[in-house]
């Protein structure tokens, strides 16, 4: 398992209808999370063979222990200047991108568009808050600045003491098991092949280009490889000149079950502390805690308790909440919390490193990616974020 969980929501499905190992394709894709399937269905739109390989479950990892927060003037924080442009980007592509993807699919999405409230609890916060609304309208990001009032007035059920709040009208949000289940049936639909419980072991080099994957089922010859494997994308030492910056990040959270008596949100809602994002399906996921310890899956007492407090300082109806599940996953953070778009290496093309900003990310994503595989073409909003960018400076060590 990629994560611990105790009564989460379902995921994507069983494993039994894994396809087998083929011996050739045009793309090779290490990792069936959100990302890689993004990837791969593009391409197999595209008319390309495509063979996606995961480790475990497909997407059972953080793409379903996430939020699913298309949040990219809530996320905005100093030093995200360079990043915004390509979060912009890509939450334009969003109302496509579900569209193709629901059309393609047969599934809903649970695309909820009532926006997002970032709230101030006490005068510190306002003063902090005033500093980020500063930032976002800087950077050119939609953001109202909402008295307390205001701000009850959208969510009554808020406490008393939320002074003032930001509307990020264009910060939406979507299920993440209702996405990965159709990104696995568009993958499908599309002609796509999906090898699960099949680990990569090393991958295939001729003449200084990969050309391929050796795994535990055999071995694929592939015209590009995409490593798309999450926080394990720099885990294993597949490429031994290659240093891939990409580290796991844990996260705690929990769903609860709102009901009237408890009152019911209907934007996603940050605090300082926690995030509170309403589901249709009655739930309410709370996260996520920021631990560095590696791939400890472990949930604690300590952790679970800050969200819930971190939720109560904010919500009091969520005393009365009944607790549905809780659950731990690994974010996949780079060394500057941006992606890692591009080629590697001839051969090796690296979609990693997307942080909290997996979901937000996947549609720009997975067009770089396509983009680069299918004309040779570098997307200008992506040139950025390639691997190069971590090379260390002239006289420094690398």
């Amino acid at each position: 398992m990629h994560a611990q969980t105790i009564g989460r929501r379902g995921g994507p499905g069983p494993t039994s209808d894994s396809d087998r190992l083929p011996e050739r394709a045009d793309v090779a894709v290490i990792g069936a999370g959100l990302i890689g399937l993004s990837v791969a269905w593009r391409l197999a739109r595209a008319g390309l063979a495509v063979a996606v390989i995961e480790r475990g479950k497909a997407g059972d990892g953080a793409s379903l222990a996430a939020t699913g927060m298309l949040a990219a003037a809530a996320e905005h924080e100093p030093g995200g200047e360079a990043l915004s442009p390509l979060c912009l980007a890509s939450q334009r592509l969003w109302h496509p991108f579900r569209d193709e993807l629901e059309a393609e699919s047969g599934l809903t999405l649970d695309y909820r568009r009532e926006g997002t409230l970032v709230i101030a609890l006490g005068r510190d916060e306002v003063e902090r808050l005033r500093f980020r609304h500063d930032l976002q309208r800087r950077d050119g990001l939609s953001a109202e600045w909402l008295s307390g009032p205001a701000v009850r007035a959208r969510e009554p059920g808020l406490r008393p003491t939320v002074t003032a709040g930001l509307f990020c009208p264009d910060d939406h949000q979507v299920d993440p098991a209702r996405v990965m289940a159709a990104l696995r049936q568009a993958v499908r639909a599309a002609g796509g092949r999906l090898v699960e419980g099949c680990t990569v072991t090393a991958l295939a080099r001729e003449g200084g280009r990969v050309t391929g994957i050796e795994t535990t089922s055999g071995a694929l010859r592939a015209g590009t490889v995409v490593l798309a494997s999450g926080a394990w994308a720099g885990e294993g030492n597949l490429v031994p000149d290659l240093a891939l910056p990409v580290r796991p990040l844990k996260g705690q959270s929990m769903a609860l079950r709102m009901t009237p008596r408890s009152g019911i949100l209907s934007h996603v809602v940050w605090t300082e502390q926690v995030h509170m994002a309403p589901k249709g399906d009655g739930t309410l996921i709370v996260g996520a805690t920021v631990e560095e310890t590696g791939f400890d899956p472990n949930l604690t007492a300590g952790g679970l308790y800050a969200l819930l407090e971190g939720a109560r300082r904010a919500l009091p109806g969520v005393e009365e909440m009944q607790v549905a599940g809780v659950w731990s996953g690994f974010r996949p953070t780079s060394d500057d919390d941006a992606p890692i778009l591009g080629e590697a290496v001839p051969g090796l093309v690296l979609a990693a490193g997307h942080h909290r900003n997996g979901y937000l990310l996947a549609p720009v994503t997975a067009e770089a990616v396509s983009t680069l595989i299918l004309r040779g073409e570098t997307l200008p909003v992506a040139a950025p974020f390639g691997l190069a960018r971590f090379a260390a400076h002239p006289g420094e060590p690398a």
